[in-house]
């Protein structure tokens, strides 16, 4: 605001002021602040003014400009100017507002940057304290989608070797997304239309703005603690990237990874991706598809379920019937091999029997040989000296024995 200040003129001996009052009756103006020596004010004073002219004259405004001299501080603020060809203003972005900006821009990115211009009053220097920001096109955007993608990576998150097969026939769906959104409705209908005997469990979550990620993590823990279903959707309907940028947030790409169940994600249309579509263990193109992926029509799975017993009763007839088959070979070849080893068995008695034929006392009597045994004890007499005269002994011959008495020894 402009002051105006009474001054005075001075005239060859008369002295009055611009009115004409006498020196006498006029009263003497107060100096301006400033305007004198004695009057200097802080400069303090200054710059605190110059911030108040200065907010008080702008209302926060898009600045369009290239990034450079860009510092981030270890406490978290980022620091940087944006130029054009012919001039340049500070920003800093603090730490507290980084939440709704996507990631942090790269030297001599173009960027649209929104903000309060205003003075840092302690070092008279004017900047724009910066809230939101986006690079022109969707630079910025697709920056943060990157690195999260290569952190992501990193950790064996996106391989295909982790993504978990999804159940054929389940009975209880989870859903995370608002208890508001269009996308609960689709998938309720999907589900009512083809699988009426599947039940859903719905864990709420606000699907976008800042507050999102932390909610759907937060819904997707709840619905795993819950541990009553057989596969998770999480999805919402619709929007913008900004409204859709939830989904791309780290924290929900690693709670979907860490889900206890297999995931199916439903964000927007088909031609929208994020990076929950790749991390979950498929990825649908829209809530209705992924309540089809998730659930088979009833009609399906009866068909299929009689399918399976038609398969299940051929397969044990051919199974009983092969069974039959080796049964009865099997049979074959044991008394093949039955008739084998007795033929062996009895080959071996005959030439065991000769053997003992050929050694036994009786095969010698046939030779003409005889053995003598005393009568009473019938022990074998083996030695003249076992005959003694008028002992009674027997002697058996091959077809006999004969008793003899020994009249005289030799």
């Amino acid at each position: 605001m402009r002051r105006s200040y009474r001054t005075s003129v001075a005239q060859p001996g008369v002295e009055s002021d611009l009115f004409g009052s006498s020196a006498a009756s006029r009263a003497v103006a107060p100096a301006a602040p400033g305007s004198t020596p004695e009057t200097a004010i802080p400069v303090a004073s200054i710059t605190e003014t110059a911030r108040a002219v200065i907010e008080g004259s702008f209302s926060p405004l898009w600045v369009r400009g290239e990034v450079s001299d860009f510092k981030r501080h270890r406490n978290g603020h980022w620091y940087f100017c944006l130029r054009d060809a012919s001039a340049q203003v500070r920003c800093v972005v603090w730490s507290r507002s980084q939440r709704g900006i996507p990631t942090s821009p790269d030297e001599g990115m173009e960027v649209t940057a929104y903000g309060q211009l205003t003075v840092y009053a302690a070092r008279g220097e004017m900047h724009l304290n910066v809230t939101a920001m986006d690079a022109v096109g969707d630079g910025l955007w697709r920056k943060a989608m990157e690195e999260t993608r290569l952190r992501l990576d990193r950790d064996g998150l996106l391989a295909a070797a982790r993504k978990r097969t999804l159940p054929y026939a389940p009975m209880r769906v989870g859903m995370v997304t608002s208890p508001d959104g269009a996308a609960l409705r689709d998938v309720i209908a999907v589900i009512r239309r083809r699988a009426p005997h599947v039940s859903l469990v719905v864990s709420a979550a606000t699907v976008q703005g800042v507050n999102a990620p932390a909610e759907i993590v937060a819904a997707i823990q709840r619905i795993c603690r819950f541990g009553e279903i057989d596969v998770l959707i999480v999805g919402r309907g619709g929007g913008g990237r900004e409204d859709l940028w939830a989904f791309n947030d780290e924290a929900v790409a690693r709670a979907i990874a860490d889900a206890t169940v297999p995931v199916i994600t439903g964000v927007g249309h088909e031609i929208d991706i994020t990076i929950a579509d790749l991390v979950a263990d498929h990825r649908a193109a829209t809530p209705s598809a992924a309540a089809e992926a998730a659930v088979p029509v009833r009609a399906d799975l009866l068909a299929a379920l009689r399918g399976l017993g038609d398969e299940l009763s051929s397969s044990l007839t051919d199974l009983a019937a092969r069974a039959r088959s080796r049964l009865e070979e099997g049979a074959t070849s044991l008394k093949r091999a039955a008739a084998i080893d007795a033929e062996r068995r009895r080959a071996a008695i005959a030439a065991t029997a000769g053997r003992l034929n050929a050694l036994s006392p009786l095969a010698t009597l046939a030779r003409g040989y005889a053995v003598a045994r005393a009568s009473d004890t019938r022990r074998t007499l083996s030695s003249i000296k076992d005959f003694k005269a008028d002992d009674l002994f027997t002697l058996t011959v091959r077809d006999g024995e004969i008793v003899a008495r020994v009249t005289e020894t030799a």
